[in-house]
């Protein structure tokens, strides 16, 4: 298997974690979800810096974002699947 761009760590999640530096735009994305050892392929839609999530689904103002299992916060705005999600479009719910 070549090394994943993205981990996902329950298929539960709705993200992915990029995993490698200089994700750009129209790659086709190897994701590995640690939890099942499964894996899935994504084309990244935005350039996406290492560290940030991905969206693994049509993400829309409102939604709940699935990571790790939980719940990590709101959409804000909209990302479709394989578009970069982060601060611009995702907000924790505690304030």
């Amino acid at each position: 298997m070549s090394e994943p761009h993205f981990l996902v760590h329950s298929p539960k999640d709705n993200v992915g974690v990029v995993v490698v530096e200089d994700l750009k735009a129209g790659t086709e994305m190897l994701g590995v979800v640690t939890e099942g050892d499964t894996t899935l392929n994504l084309k990244a839609e935005h350039d996406v810096p290492i560290g940030h999530k991905v969206a693994l689904q049509d993400l829309g103002a409102g939604d709940t974002v699935i990571k790790y299992g939980e719940d990590i916060g709101k959409m804000v705005g909209d990302a479709k699947t394989g578009e970069h999600v982060h601060t611009h479009n995702l907000k924790t719910k505690r304030w």
